[in-house]
């Protein structure tokens, strides 16, 4: 199992963080390098503890599936999105809120198992790892411009 974890400062209230991070329209907005779109479950809006978005996204010149489930929600400390169908054979992705000073730290913690033997863990460790990895922090940098701007 792979394990990615990033910490990002953000100036803005926790409830807007914590907002903008389950909104699948501004998800969609900062996935536009993947062309990530939601088309099925909950496709846009605010998604909740017990629903489930399956996004579209293209990822290493190929377009793939990935259906989540929102799987533990409180708010607006955490919560948690689980893969119930795609490529990944565990994909758990938490999400943490915490204040800290006049700011709030968001943590991502990302733990993933992939496919496909010592095949898929060369494929991992060369390439998936970085690209999700950089995926995350492009997002996070979005959710952080967003969440300041509405100060």
């Amino acid at each position: 199992m792979t394990t990615i974890k990033l910490h990002t400062t953000i100036n803005a209230p926790i409830e807007t963080v914590f907002n903008n991070c389950r909104n699948i329209d501004l998800h969609t907005k900062s996935a536009y390098q993947t062309d990530e779109k939601a088309i099925d479950g909950k496709t846009s809006g605010l998604i909740k503890k017990g629903e489930t978005v399956t996004w579209k996204g293209k990822h290493f010149g190929f377009y793939v599936k990935h259906q989540s489930i929102i799987s533990e929600m409180q708010y607006p400390s955490y919560f948690v999105d689980e893969q119930l169908n795609g490529k990944f054979k565990k994909f758990k992705h938490k999400h943490t809120f915490k204040k800290e000073n006049n700011s709030i730290l968001m943590i991502n913690e990302l733990v993933y198992e992939v496919p496909f033997g010592i095949i898929g863990k060369l494929f991992d460790k060369l390439l998936l790892k970085n690209h999700l990895t950089q995926f995350i922090i492009q997002r996070n940098k979005f959710i952080k411009s967003i969440s300041e701007a509405k100060q």
